[in-house]
C-alpha cells in the first residue's frame, strides 16, 4: 500500500510523520530535506509505525518538498490543454521544459499573495513527481524501471502571472513569486508495483466552488518515464527534487488560434500586446483577485491513492 507523509511543525519542533485517518505518526530522527528522508529511510518501516500518534489539527503542515530541492516543470503537457491552446498533440515531438524558483515553495494551506502590479493571476494544477535517487548522467527510464527513480508524488500548484509570463517571454519570472508554488500537503510514496497509478490519477481545480479544471494523468502526452529519460541527458537531478508534470485544460488564460498567432506575428511589437492584453481582459472573471479561495486535489478512483486538498485564499501584496 502506498504510504502518504506529512512534514510538520508541533511544539517548536518540525518532524516528518506517516499519515492515516487524520493521525501522525511521527517518523524517529530528523531530516533536514525531503533528499535525505528519502534516502536514509526504508518505506517498509514506515509502513509499520503505529506509535505516538498526533491528531491532525494539533499540528502546522509544511510542504513535504523542502526549498532546497529543484523545481522542475513541463509545459503544454495534457492533450486537452494544447488543442485549447491552439497546438496539435500528435505533432509535438518535443517536451517544453522549464524551472520555478524554489523560494515559491510554500505549504498547501498557504495564502497565495498576488503582486500588486499583477494582473492577470492564473492556477494550474499538477502532479508532481518527487525523485527518488541522484541522477548524473544520461539514464534509459521506462516504465519498467521507473520506480528506480521516482519515490512518490505531491499535488502542485503552478500559479502564473500572465502578463508577465507571456508578454515577457519569461516562463521563470512570471511563475516564481513567492508563494506561487504550494506543494502538498501530503507525499505519497509509491513501490514497483503502484507505479501504474500514475497513468489514473484524477486531478480537481475549482475556485470559490466552481469547477475550472478536471482531467486524468491518463492524457499526458510526455509521461513520466520520457520526461526523466529526457531530462538526464540534460541536467544532474537529486532525490527529493520535484518535476511537475503539466496543468490540464481550463485555465484562464487564453490562447489565440495558430492563424490569429500568424497575423500577430506580423505585427509591431506594441500592437500585438496590446491585442493579447485586450483577449486577457475578456477573460477577467476567469483571473484570480484578492479573495478567491483555490482548491485542489489529486486522487485514485478506487481511493488508494489521496494527496490531500490545497487550499490557497487569494490576498494582495502589501
Amino acid at each position: 500500500m502506498p504510504v502518504h507523509l506529512v512534514y510538520f511543525e508541533h511544539r517548536n519542533d518540525t518532524r516528518w510523520g506517516v499519515i492515516r485517518q487524520g493521525r501522525i505518526a511521527p517518523i524517529p530522527g530528523h531530516y533536514d530535506t525531503t533528499g535525505d528522508l528519502i534516502r536514509q529511510v526504508r518505506m517498509e518501516d514506515l509502513a509499520r509505525l503505529d506509535h505516538d500518534e498526533i491528531p491532525l489539527g494539533e499540528v502546522r503542515l509544511l510542504s513535504p518538498v523542502t526549498r532546497n530541492q529543484q523545481f522542475v516543470c513541463q509545459g503544454a503537457n495534457y492533450r486537452q490543454h494544447m488543442i485549447e491552446s491552439g497546438m496539435d498533440p500528435d505533432a509535438k515531438h518535443f517536451n517544453m521544459i522549464f524551472t520555478k524558483a524554489n523560494s515559491c515553495i510554500v505549504a498547501a494551506d498557504s495564502d497565495l499573495i498576488k503582486p500588486a502590479h499583477v494582473r492577470f493571476l492564473d492556477y494550474e494544477i499538477e502532479l508532481g513527481l518527487v525523485l527518488r535517487r541522484d541522477i548524473s548522467g544520461a539514464m534509459e527510464i521506462t516504465d519498467a524501471n521507473l520506480h528506480e527513480f521516482v519515490a512518490g508524488v505531491v499535488i502542485v500548484n503552478d500559479y502564473s502571472a500572465r502578463d508577465i509570463q507571456i508578454p515577457q517571454m519569461q516562463f521563470y519570472k512570471g511563475k516564481s513569486f513567492r508563494t506561487f508554488g504550494p506543494v502538498g500537503p501530503y507525499l505519497c510514496l509509491l513501490d514497483a508495483s503502484e507505479m501504474s497509478y500514475l497513468k489514473k490519477l484524477q486531478l480537481r481545480l475549482t475556485v470559490n466552488g466552481q469547477v475550472r479544471q478536471n482531467d486524468s494523468t491518463a492524457n499526458l502526452v510526455f509521461g513520466p518515464a520520457e520526461t526523466l529519460s529526457e531530462l538526464s541527458g540534460v541536467q544532474d537531478l537529486a532525490a527529493g527534487d520535484l518535476i511537475a508534470t503539466g496543468t490540464p485544460a481550463g485555465c484562464a488564460l487564453s490562447i489565440p488560434s495558430p492563424a490569429k498567432q500568424r497575423i500577430a506575428a506580423l505585427l509591431p511589437e506594441a500592437v500585438k500586446w496590446k491585442a493579447f492584453m485586450k483577449a486577457q481582459e475578456g477573460r477577467s472573471d476567469y483571473y484570480l483577485k484578492r479573495g478567491d479561495v483555490v482548491e485542489a486535489s489529486i486522487r485514485s478512483a478506487d481511493g488508494v491513492i489521496d494527496l490531500g486538498a490545497q487550499r490557497n485564499l487569494v490576498v494582495e501584496q502589501a
